[in-house]
Order: C-alpha cells, then sequence, then structure tokens
C-alpha cells in the first residue's frame, strides 16, 4: 500500500500528524491553533488537497480536515489517559480507532489503517518535542488502542508487527 505523496515540490511544505501526545490546552473555549493546506488520503488512496484545522477545545485538540465537499474529523485527549477518537457523521458520536501510525520522514499520520492520512508537519514537530530522545532516529511509531480506548501496545519501526510498514486495515 503506497503512502499518500504530495506533488513533487509541495511535499517540504505538508507536514503530518503524530500518534500519542497532544498539544496542552489552552483555552477552556474553542480556539484555531493553526491551520494550514496540505495532503490527506482516505480508505488507502492517492493523497489529495485538503485543508487542515487544529483546535484547542479544553479537554482535547480536534483536528478538522476538509477534502473537497468531506470533511474527517479527529480529537486527541490525554485525560484520563491518551486516546484519539474519529468523529462518525452517520452516529453522530465519536468512536475510538484502533491503531494510529506516525510516519516521521514522511510527516504523515494514518489512523486504523490506512483509512485516513495526512500529511501535517505541526502535529509531528509536536509529537517530536513531547517525545523528545526516544524517536530520535525514528521513522515509524504505531500505536494500537484496545476496545475502551487505552492503549493496548506500542511500537517503533521493524519492532511492530507489519514491520513498519503501511498495511490497509480490513
Amino acid at each position: 500500500m503506497p503512502l499518500p505523496t504530495p506533488p513533487p515540490g509541495l511535499a517540504a511544505a505538508a507536514s503530518l500528524m503524530a500518534v500519542t501526545t497532544l498539544l496542552s490546552p489552552g483555552a477552556l473555549k474553542a480556539e484555531t491553533l493553526y491551520s494550514l493546506e496540505s495532503f490527506c488520503s482516505l480508505n488507502g488512496t492517492n493523497a489529495v488537497p485538503c485543508r487542515i484545522e487544529a483546535i484547542d477545545s479544553g479537554d482535547s485538540t480536534e483536528y478538522r480536515h476538509r477534502l473537497g465537499d468531506k470533511e474527517v474529523r479527529f480529537r486527541v485527549s490525554d485525560k484520563p489517559y491518551t486516546r484519539i477518537e474519529l468523529w462518525d457523521g452517520g452516529s453522530d458520536r465519536w468512536r475510538g480507532v484502533r491503531n494510529a501510525s506516525a510516519f516521521f520522514t514522511l510527516n504523515a499520520v494514518c489512523l486504523d489503517g490506512t483509512s485516513f492520512c495526512a500529511i501535517n508537519p505541526n502535529y509531528l514537530n509536536s509529537v517530536r518535542q513531547d517525545l523528545g530522545k526516544s524517536v530520535n532516529g525514528r521513522d515509524v511509531l504505531e500505536v494500537h488502542f484496545g476496545k475502551d480506548g487505552r492503549i493496548d501496545a506500542s511500537c517503533y519501526d521493524a519492532g511492530c508487527p507489519d514491520g513498519g510498514q503501511i498495511t490497509k486495515t480490513p
């Protein structure tokens, strides 16, 4: 499964979102932290231009991705434990993700295999800062979540069950 690849020349401008850390909540009301033009893909398809907004909503950071007429939203929370949830528009509720992967050299993050991938340098840079030396020299960080939303396991690079490669989630 190929990773989403932005058109030549735009890769440096795009960045990706990471996985297990979160920007510190600032205000109690929703506040836009940043917005950027980038690339996203759905269900393993080729990446397309998208607009990303990061919003501090007090107890979590929400990431909204506009891909043409579609919107994908996920949020990252760290209380009472680290979790990532996707917005399910069909049921109007948040649902926990099964896994999340950060590909540092590509500045990309993928949720539930390749159900959703985005390039967001702002997010991955904050993850690198928060995780410090533990990610030096690493390319891939994968996190697997249990049914209760808590982290069950995490791994780096070749130490992951899929060898640190993007795999499609059935």
